[in-house]
């Protein structure tokens, strides 16, 4: 995505003069340098795939009653921050597309004021949408620590206002991000706030599978099946690392290139960094593709509502 791309704010360093980086892409030297050439094609498919599966997870929730709890209701939450993702992306993807091939022909301040628009919109998503999944994280938590006082706990007043606080608190922020965003405090606040997200799900998710681990063990060594024992213990750490590993790897160099454009914006390693931008979009929004998967396709009752919902719409 050459002209156009979302969140192009963060594309490079604004405190870096063109003089400065061109030096330091001509330092760098190397081919990989030159970054990558993704179609337009490609951001197009990614974000119908994301649209469609998290349009599906929506109503498979809102269809049926088994699932209007505050589990779900926030899996649905993270649905609409990756819808969110996927309409930025298509929106922007078809803006470029027609300019490019001629068929739409604007005045500039207005080219401006849209990829304005989009970028509040992809960074509200991103905000809730890591938000979302650091709420999972401890509602899964409060589930398994506190099972007999968990509806007591969670309760649906709370969940609301969890949800709408996300959702205020990810409009704001954006709003702030696009006013400000020459701002390195700004930058600054939202990578304190993915490393806090991270810590967050390491911590929670390891002393979850902690305490499972325990108790398999336990009842493996009362009735004696210390295969059952490692067969479980297995499936725990898969999941797991599906866990942490796909939120790392979608997300890490995303903030990764943040970091960067706070701490070396004209350096010749970072200049070449920084010409990847557009594969790092490309794995945030396969997160999005890959959220569903995760959190919502494994759970049983869900996956039966879906067949219904797609066969109704046949």
């Amino acid at each position: 995505m050459s002209t156009l791309a979302p969140l192009r704010l963060l594309r490079e360093p604004w405190n870096a003069s063109e003089g400065n980086q061109s030096n330091a892409t001509a330092g760098a030297g190397s081919a990989w340098c030159q970054g990558l050439d993704i179609p337009n094609e490609l951001f197009l498919t990614l974000g119908l795939v994301s649209l469609v599966e998290n349009l599906l997870v929506v109503a498979a929730i809102l269809k049926n009653r088994n699932l209007h709890s505050p589990m779900y209701y926030f899996i649905c939450c993270l649905a609409m921050s990756d819808m969110l993702v996927s309409i930025s992306n298509l929106a922007e993807t078809l803006f470029m597309l027609l300019l490019e091939h001629g068929v739409l022909v604007i005045r500039a301040s207005i080219v401006r004021h849209m990829n304005n628009v989009i970028d509040m919109l992809i960074c509200s998503s991103v905000v809730s949408s890591l938000s979302f999944l650091g709420v999972i994280a401890v509602d899964r938590y409060i589930t398994i620590f506190y099972a007999l006082r968990y509806h007591s706990i969670m309760t649906l007043q709370r969940a609301v206002v969890t949800m709408a606080s996300v959702w205020l608190a990810s409009t704001v922020s954006s709003t702030v991000f696009i006013t400000y965003y020459r701002n390195n405090a700004i930058l600054l606040c939202l990578i304190g706030f993915f490393l806090f997200m991270l810590v967050l799900m390491l911590v929670l998710y390891i002393h979850m599978f902690a305490l499972a681990r325990h108790h398999l063990c336990s009842i493996s060594s009362q009735q004696k099946q210390p295969t059952v024992y490692r067969s479980s213990s297995l499936k725990g750490a898969v999941t797991l690392t599906i866990l942490l590993g796909v939120f790392f790897i979608c997300w890490g160099p995303f903030f990764f290139h943040l970091i960067l454009i706070v701490t070396c914006p004209t350096n010749p390693f970072c200049t070449c960094f920084f010409s990847y931008f557009n594969l790092f979009l490309i794995l945030v929004i396969c997160n999005s593709v890959v959220d569903p998967l995760i959190y919502a396709f494994r759970s049983q009752e869900l996956r039966r509502t879906l067949r219904e919902v797609v066969l109704c719409s046949w």
